[in-house]
């Protein structure tokens, strides 16, 4: 069995799967390297990621140009330890024995980069912390 077995992995869930969940799955990804298994996918995903997220992530230091959105599917669902949803109330599959988290966080589809920083900040404080409840650093 691999160490990825091991990793806790979490999927972040969203209607388009073009903003939230893209930029959540880029800092947990970005802060937490090969400690976290990380998916993001959406129950009515969109054509392209938000070029607002794009350019406000850009300004962090993150690329997420590149990043296409995904359907959610059972599967993942299934594979995910933690499943942290952003609005995509009850279109996402419940599976028992998996933890949810719901964030309620403001949709940028359609703002502009201003709209989306504070959404963006908020988001990075907010994986900020699960990492320490996940996947804490070790302990030198």
């Amino acid at each position: 069995m691999s160490d990825a077995a091991a990793l806790p992995s979490v999927l972040f869930v969203c209607v388009h799967n073009a903003g939230r969940s893209q930029m959540a799955a880029a800092f947990l990804t970005h802060l937490a390297g090969d400690r976290v298994q990380v998916r993001s996918a959406g129950s009515a995903p969109a054509d392209s990621v938000n070029p607002a997220v794009v350019e406000a992530m850009a300004e962090v230091g993150i690329d997420v140009s590149a990043e296409v959105p995904k359907v959610l599917t059972v599967e993942a669902v299934q594979a995910s330890d933690v499943v942290i949803t952003m609005g995509c109330g009850d279109t996402c599959p419940v599976f028992p024995g998996k933890r949810y988290l719901d964030r309620q966080l403001t949709d940028p589809a359609g703002q502009g980069v201003e709209a989306v920083r504070p959404i963006r900040d908020d988001i990075e404080k907010r994986i900020r912390g699960l990492i320490d409840e996940i996947a804490p650093a070790e302990q030198a």
